[in-house]
């Protein structure tokens, strides 16, 4: 059996934008039993010259959400960024990725298949194919926005493990 484009995108994305609102309400929790308020953490930067913890969760809502979609449009274009927002707002961005993530079908998705999508970022003009975008831009993209927002996490303090990162596995049924 082959794996689908949708195999490869959807549940892909899922499982770990599960994972994000799962840490992001622990994350939560500990600000709320250490008496940090979550709102004065969404700037936090693992360096100085690394994007803040708010643009980690858009990035990564951006990435799945409208990555999926540049399959459909041939066309990555994500609203504009936000910017600094209250923390319960970046959870409310992962309730809606997974919302919006959910919504498209297997038959949907796998109707895309081998279409082209064309990106420009900056000067640069990026050929692809629906897969080949997928597979080297955005699932890459939002896998490190996604462990960046975990390890910011981590480093301060928020106690969660690998575990937490991967969310529930797609195993073989039986």
């Amino acid at each position: 059996m082959s794996t689908s484009l949708y195999d490869l995108s959807v549940p892909t994305f899922l499982q770990t934008v599960r994972s994000i609102g799962g840490f992001l309400d622990r994350a939560a929790m500990h600000f709320a039993e250490t008496g940090v308020d979550p709102d004065n953490f969404v700037n936090t930067r693992l360096f100085d010259d690394m994007a803040p913890f708010h643009f980690q969760i858009e990035a990564a809502w951006h990435h799945s959400v409208w990555g999926v979609e540049a399959l459909k449009t041939g066309a990555f274009t994500p609203p504009a960024l936000v910017g600094p927002v209250p923390f319960a707002d970046l959870q409310a961005m992962i309730v809606k990725a997974e919302t919006a993530l959910q919504a498209f079908t297997p038959q949907e998705v796998n109707g895309w298949t081998g279409k082209d999508l064309d990106l420009q970022i900056g000067p640069r003009r990026l050929s692809f194919t629906s897969e080949t975008f997928i597979l080297s831009f955005s699932l890459p993209n939002f896998h490190f926005h996604a462990v960046t927002a975990y390890d910011i996490l981590r480093s301060r303090g928020v106690p969660l493990g690998k575990r937490d990162y991967e969310g529930r596995l797609r195993t073989r049924s039986s």
